[in-house]
């Protein structure tokens, strides 16, 4: 009994006091602290607390610490289990070993077994030069259970520190990555090497900042000021998930009334067509008491997604954003909304899109850079997926767009439409520019074809500018008041609740990538 005593203890120090100390300077908490802050206070069950490598090369069969780098078991999140992984920085600065490898397979291949989350914390420097290809191959190992658990279990990656090299990719391969801001980074070669190669001076935060992954690269959905508001947002994310696929996401207790009308949303869109607004007012105030936790905040923010509440019942937000590039879907808008729209899926979340779109980004460097096989992942991702769907076109919805964004002919189940909205090939200026291109050459004074203009727009906007001519065929189920439309949405996923639908039997889809 005290030999077990005095082993675990040692185990707990990890690579000693003075490293511990100086994870703590660096603000960043141990292994086993991420642990205690993010489970349930006396839940956490730590297994295989006394491995040990077995390298003997280059002086390390000198050197061994209990757990060898990463701390592993299982607990409980608001009384929920989940299987967890937290790599300690210091032991041989998080470096993955053979046997640290096969720590974080076996709790994965556990929960997968069980149907619960699976959640890494990663602090690591990558993999352990001393012990070559065994090394490597721990990361492959680990990235064909990233394969087989996606879309079967939320696997939610951490990173509090550096990951780098081969590292990068398990965390790509998870469902949703947090960084937090001066302590995290993450690139596949690192500052001295792409100086070495290019003769680029870069620096870490540059190079591969949460920053940088937030805004550029779109590599993590959230970015936390430190670790604790990291804690507390993958907190916040789990309540919206469901333990597996076979699963329907928890339902929350609401004392936000059903029926509650939203009177500002009869005024949130200006009399200017062209006049900007921000769709996440839209969001707030449909949404149970206003909450909304937005993925990928500052990545395409031409595009909004992330998670609510309606009545209790989680279920994912995409909206297109006036206010950023007027909600034009462009490339990485695409990309996006169709890896959410594919997570929702997977998981038995209902999705709810709130359409104001005026078309795609029109460019040549949009179409060099492949919009069309970008945009078509976002039409697959809404064609192929079977949890209930429901549409609100808030003001405009033209061209292909208009068919992209769960369109009724992509299978969505119920699409409504506000009084405003206008459903056409393209807005009035370009329709009468096409229409009447012979008519207009033939115009020469200026005033007379600016009389002629205007009057061909407002014949178009009589036609297109409302949404009856759309609701005359179907395609939109109802025209509902703006400050009805949180009632309407619950009442919809109500009856939704039971759907069953189905895709055709296959391997797999070959999805646009």
């Amino acid at each position: 009994m005290k030999r077990l005593i005095a082993e675990r203890e040692k185990a707990r120090l990890g690579g000693g006091e003075k490293r511990i100390e100086a994870q703590h300077n660096k603000g960043k908490n141990t292994a086993r602290e991420r642990i205690a802050m993010l489970l349930d206070e006396g839940s956490f069950e730590e297994y295989d607390m006394f491995v040990t490598h077995r390298t003997t090369d280059f002086g390390l069969d000198k050197q061994h610490y209990l757990s060898d780098g990463v701390v592993t078991g299982y607990g409980t999140i608001d009384g929920r289990p989940v299987y967890i992984f937290s790599q300690d920085f210091t032991v041989f600065g998080g470096s993955l070993s053979e046997t640290y490898a096969d720590k974080i397979c076996k709790i994965m291949d556990q929960a997968l077994k069980v149907g619960v989350p699976v959640i890494g914390i990663n602090d690591s420097g990558g993999a352990r030069i001393q012990e070559g290809v065994r090394s490597l191959a721990g990361y492959a190992s680990i990235f064909q259970r990233n394969i087989m658990a996606s879309g079967v279990i939320p696997q939610i990656s951490a990173i509090f520190g550096p990951c780098a090299g081969g590292a990068v990719y398990s965390p790509a391969l998870t469902d949703f990555v947090m960084m937090a801001e001066k302590t995290s980074y993450m690139f596949v070669t690192g500052p001295k090497v792409v100086k070495t190669v290019t003769g680029e001076t870069i620096t870490e935060e540059d190079l591969g900042g949460a920053t940088v992954h937030a805004s550029k690269s779109g590599v993590t959905h959230f970015v936390a000021s430190d670790e604790e508001e990291g804690i507390l947002l993958i907190k916040k994310l789990l309540s919206y998930l469901p333990q597996n696929n076979l699963e329907e996401p928890p339902l929350a207790i609401c004392d936000d009334p059903i029926d509650r009308l939203e009177e500002s949303l009869n005024t949130i869109i200006p009399e200017q067509p062209s006049q900007p607004y921000d769709v996440k007012k839209v969001i707030e105030a449909i949404a149970d008491n206003g909450e909304f936790l937005e993925v990928q905040r500052q990545y395409a923010r031409n595009i909004v997604i992330g998670f609510v509440t309606f009545n209790g019942i989680s279920t994912g937000i995409v909206a297109n954003q006036p206010s950023y590039l007027a909600g034009c879907l462009d490339i990485n808008a695409s990309r996006k909304a169709a890896r959410f729209i594919r997570f929702c899926d997977a998981f038995n979340i209902p999705i709810v899109s709130l359409v104001d779109v005026p078309g795609f980004l029109p460019g040549s460097a949009q179409e060099f850079d492949g919009i069309i096989s970008n945009g078509a992942k976002l039409i697959f991702a809404y064609g192929e997926a079977t949890v209930p769907k429901i549409t609100i076109i808030l003001r405009k919805a033209y061209g292909g767009a208009y068919c992209v964004m769960s369109s009724k002919h992509l299978r969505g189940d119920v699409n409504y439409a506000w009084p405003k909205a206008e459903i056409a090939v393209m807005g009035p200026a370009g329709a009468t520019e096409v229409l009447y291109n012979r008519e207009l050459k033939g115009i020469e004074d200026p005033e007379e074809r600016a009389r002629f203009v205007a009057e061909k727009e407002s014949e178009y906007r009589e036609k297109f500018a409302n949404p009856y001519e759309a609701a005359k065929y179907g395609y939109i189920d109802d025209i509902i008041e703006p400050r009805n439309t949180r009632f309407r949405i619950i009442r919809a996923l109500q009856i939704l609740s039971t759907k069953k639908d189905s895709n055709p039997p296959k391997k797999h889809s070959t999805l646009p990538l």
